[in-house]
């Protein structure tokens, strides 16, 4: 191995990572999990214990898991201020921690019960669940939505990761069946980072 290798699937934070990575120019090997063998897969526990995506395996075959670990260090890698290290940061690490424990819970809901879980089961969801699940989303969307009210970017004056974080529910919303044309703010933002081609298609080009 001359360099790094990232393994993905397209699912939601693989599909962050990917699109980001790429956005950065990092310099990668991009391994899907529909190229992996059975075999391959099974494998996957050995390079991350949770035996979740994306993984980065180093060239001297250390790997790291977590995708806003993963983008922490690209960003390093590539001198990019896309991860912020300055006075910033701060404001940057709020915005993955809040959308990490409360705006992905709340939405993921939605994107399983009307995304994945179709795919292999036909159990129809908890209602109970959903409704909670949906309020949730509307109390944080409707925060993020007023946030955005003000600002072109969440931390200063330019793109950052922050960015990306809080959008990764975006690309699925609709087939999520979650109510973003409620939220003006937040579709306009997402129109921004839909001007980035990486974005818009993190797997074009790939395998």
């Amino acid at each position: 191995m001359t360099r790094a290798t990232l393994y993905y699937s397209k699912n939601l934070n693989p599909r962050l990572c990917v699109a980001v990575a790429r956005y950065l120019g990092a310099d990668l090997d991009y391994v899907g999990n529909h190229l992996l063998t059975p075999d391959q897969r099974g494998q996957i526990a050995t390079l991350n214990p949770m035996g979740r995506y994306p993984i980065l395996v180093q060239p001297d075959c250390t790997s790291l898991w977590e995708t806003d670990a993963i983008i922490c260090l690209l960003s390093a890698q590539v001198g990019s201020d896309l991860w912020r290290t300055g006075a910033d940061q701060p404001e940057m690490i709020r915005w993955l921690s809040w959308t990490g424990h409360h705006l992905i819970p709340a939405g993921g809901v939605h994107y399983f019960e009307n995304i994945v879980r179709p795919t292999f089961s036909d159990q129809p969801e908890n209602p109970d669940v959903m409704a909670s699940s949906m309020n949730d989303f509307r109390t944080y969307a409707g925060l993020l939505n007023d946030w955005l009210a003000t600002r072109i970017w969440l931390v200063g004056d330019h793109l950052s990761y922050a960015d990306f974080r809080v959008q990764t529910l975006m690309p699925f919303a609709r087939a999520a069946l979650l109510p973003v044309d409620d939220y003006p703010h937040i579709l306009r933002h997402a129109a921004q980072l839909d001007t980035l081609p990486h974005w818009r298609d993190p797997f074009a080009g790939l395998a």
